[in-house]
């Protein structure tokens, strides 16, 4: 089973050095139509563009992303929206359904090739190492650029590197107090086997899920402390979670 699991990631490391550059070269040609269209302060037509490029890229890999809860959006409301950060491609996963975020995350994703370029076009407001000083800059700089629109955090702050959902930071905690938004969770699932940090093949079996969680009112969190929150917005996103099964062999 062991060396029928070695050739099954074998084959598919092959197949993904493919995929890999297709996605390049489509975010490329995407990453230029952003530009000019962000140029020309179309605004709506940047937001098409990025969910057509997210929605896009999951076709390129012959996957299907499976949406439920779209309901739970408001027409015309802000959230801190938070999910679970398993994958590269989690971002695309949001995209795909919420292209008008302003994003909060590692630094280092803004490095990537291409990719960096779409997450600057989305408002990236990177995360530093942490201090008073450097939380109160960053969260003045995502406010302010946020304006009126959702912020989505991986409140993991990390990808997962077993599967499981880690414990959340207090970052967007901070974030509540100051803005006083709903909370939208959402849980991602069968990110981890499509394509964890620690492989480079892209598992072209699993199968994607977002969920949508109603969303929970600041109201239900103003008489809480800061763990109390984090408990209570982890055990939603948890209530759907289906972990991976991590059996299958991390070859890069």
């Amino acid at each position: 089973m062991q060396k029928k699991n070695i050739r099954h990631f074998h084959f598919y490391g092959v197949i993904s050095v493919a995929v890999f550059f297709l996605l390049y070269l489509f975010t490329a040609i995407c990453v230029l139509m952003i530009f000019a269209a962000a140029s020309l302060n179309f605004e709506k037509t940047v937001t098409r563009l990025m969910r057509f490029w997210a929605r896009t890229s999951f076709i390129l890999m012959g996957k299907r992303l499976r949406i439920s809860g779209i309901e739970n959006i408001g027409k015309d409301k802000k959230y801190v929206l938070l999910a679970n950060h398993a994958s590269l491609f989690d971002i695309m996963a949001i995209l795909s359904f919420y292209p008008d975020v302003s994003w909060f995350g590692r630094e280092r994703l803004l490095k990537v090739p291409l990719f960096g370029h779409v997450l600057k076009l989305t408002h990236y407001v990177p995360m530093k190492s942490g201090n008073l000083r450097n939380t109160k800059e960053m969260l003045s700089h995502l406010l302010a650029k946020s304006g009126s629109r959702t912020i989505a955090i991986f409140p993991e702050g990390t990808r997962t590197s077993d599967g499981k959902i880690n414990r959340f930071h207090k970052g967007f905690v901070h974030i509540l107090k100051a803005t006083e938004m709903s909370v939208l969770p959402v849980t991602l699932n069968g990110f981890f086997q499509l394509k964890p940090k620690s492989r480079f093949a892209i598992d072209f079996e699993s199968k994607l899920e977002v969920i949508i969680h109603e969303p929970i009112e600041w109201k239900e969190f103003a008489v809480h402390d800061d763990h109390a929150i984090l408990d209570k917005v982890k055990v939603v996103m948890e209530s759907a979670y289906i972990q991976t099964d991590n059996n299958k062999p991390a070859y890069k």
